[in-house]
């Protein structure tokens, strides 16, 4: 499926040659339309649409949409091919994997008829760019906590409130926005609802903020001042949903965390082993060093035990068994893994691998917040200790 330093056997899921046929379409998509720019995102701090519409010709959007609201009809198999390869070949920041794995399954799963057949076309064509509104100033991983509210006004909702580290913030003009539609109720007072924001007035996007990596990622404020939408925008229609439907497609976010912590752990080690093989020291290279040699056979070591756990986990999801604590274990233990082995071969690269113009410098400042978003991995222990 892709040249990797891991030579892991296949897993049941992954003995598929449409998959092989898929995944090498995906690797030539990323290589050609994705590699040559993302110096220029990374400046800009932003994926330009085109890019988004470009996805969608090529059937990358709404892989696992069901081909009667004009998806690829495919499953989570698509989806983290899509985000191997896409680790693989180093596009960071194009938020395709939010877009594709973790909105359109809410809709899918949730969405009314009516709501399905207006938003998931669009999803699957680039025409529209997707956004989730979870977290606020005051509530990060605590999304009881949220204070955003949406009261009822007839036929409408009318939003207040704001929210902070949205991804795909600059772009998305579809935001499925978490609310409190009965503040007195706790987690049963949450809703979620959709935002078209070319439809709305009130709505305004803060900054584009400056982050330590994820530097092509538009991740944002956004602000909502008595912000009107149609009552027909309320996921499934019927209040107080949202924290069980959170609940429900957590468990495949977080292990999409994983995953991409693996297709960066991958890279790594393959960019730092052709490093080391040429670059020269002391009458020989860097991989001559038993040491380069005893690290990387440790780093190739955790990182194919990852590799094992994260297709057993894929299988489970697969069969609808990934429960919330394995998941937990899956972005927690692995985005861990990932920022360890990452430190280790930027180690191993000296001086060079603090040089942004290396990509194993990237990758450190990228991998950081995997430990972070998602829910902390504080909160990941949280939820695996009470299975205790």
């Amino acid at each position: 499926m892709q040249q990797t330093p891991l030579n892991v056997p296949k897993s049941a899921w992954r003995q598929d040659d449409e998959l092989e046929i898929f995944s090498d379409a995906v690797g030539q998509f990323f290589e050609k339309e994705c590699a040559p720019h993302v110096p220029e995102w990374r400046k800009a701090g932003v994926v330009p649409k085109e890019v988004w519409k470009k996805a969608g010709e090529m059937g990358l959007l709404g892989a696992s949409v069901p081909e009667e609201y004009g998806g690829a009809g495919g499953d989570f198999r698509h989806e983290a091919i899509i985000i191997e390869q896409q680790q693989w070949k180093g596009i960071d920041g194009f938020g395709i994997t939010l877009h594709n794995a973790i909105i359109a399954p809410y809709i899918t799963a949730y969405g009314t008829e009516e709501q399905k057949r207006r938003w998931l076309p669009g999803i699957c064509t680039g025409d529209i760019v997707t956004a989730i509104a979870m977290t606020e100033p005051g509530a990060g991983s605590d999304l009881q906590g949220m204070k955003t509210t949406a009261k009822r006004d007839g036929d409408d909702y009318i939003i207040n409130g704001s929210k902070t580290f949205i991804s795909n913030g600059q772009t998305a003009n579809l935001i499925l926005l978490c609310v409190k539609t009965d503040p007195s109720l706790g987690a049963k007072g949450i809703s979620i609802i959709g935002v078209e924001t070319d439809k709305v007035e009130g709505f305004r996007r803060g900054r584009n903020l400056e982050k330590v990596g994820q530097h092509a990622a538009d991740t944002s404020e956004l602000f909502f001042d008595d912000v009107r939408v149609p009552a027909s925008n309320l996921l499934g229609e019927v209040e107080g949903k949202g924290f069980i439907q959170l609940m429900q497609k957590l468990p495949q976010e977080r292990h999409i965390i994983g995953l991409q912590g693996i297709g960066m752990i991958e890279r790594a080690i393959h960019e730092t082993v052709e490093y080391v093989k040429n670059r020269k020291a002391f009458g020989g290279t860097i991989f001559d060093f038993q040491n380069t040699q005893f690290k990387l056979a440790e780093c190739k070591t955790e990182a194919t035990v990852a590799k094992v756990f994260g297709d057993h986990c894929t299988e489970l999801l697969l069969k609808e068994e990934l429960d919330a604590a394995t998941a937990s274990m899956s972005k927690y233990w692995i985005s861990d893994l990932q920022c360890k082995i990452i430190d280790e071969c930027l180690q191993l690269h000296g001086g060079f691998g603090y040089m942004d113009e290396y990509p194993i410098a990237q990758m450190y400042a990228d991998a950081r917040v995997q430990r972070i978003y998602g829910g902390a991995n504080e909160v990941m222990k949280m939820l695996i200790a009470r299975t205790l």
